[in-house]
C-alpha cells in the first residue's frame, strides 16, 4: 500500500487537523499527534472505500515541493508520511 503525504496544523486553541493533497476534501481532526496520524490513516482507508473513479496516485515529497499550492500549505504545517488504513470490514 502507497503512502500519502500529510500535512497537520494545529492554531493554539484547536485540535490538530489532517489534510492530504493528493486526496482532495479527505481531512480529520484529532486532539493530540498521535491520535491525528492515526485518524488521518482512518479517514483515507475509509474514503478510498467509496472513492469512484480512479484512486488518486500520490506525489513524491520531492514532487510535492515543486507545486506551489503544496508550498503555500506547508506553512507551520508537519509533514508525514500516512498510509490508509484498512477497514474492519476488509481486515474481517
Amino acid at each position: 500500500m502507497a503512502h500519502y503525504i500529510a500535512l497537520i496544523h494545529k492554531d493554539p486553541d484547536s485540535g490538530y487537523g489532517v489534510s492530504f493533497p493528493d486526496a482532495p476534501g479527505v481531512t480529520a481532526v484529532a486532539d493530540t499527534l498521535d491520535d491525528a496520524l492515526r485518524e488521518g490513516a482512518v479517514a483515507l482507508g475509509f474514503a478510498f472505500e467509496d472513492w469512484s473513479g480512479k484512486r488518486p496516485q500520490p506525489r513524491t515529497l520531492d514532487v510535492l515541493r515543486a507545486d506551489p499550492e503544496f508550498l503555500a500549505w506547508l506553512a507551520d504545517a508537519v509533514v508525514a508520511a500516512i498510509e490508509p488504513a484498512e477497514s474492519a470490514a476488509r481486515a474481517a
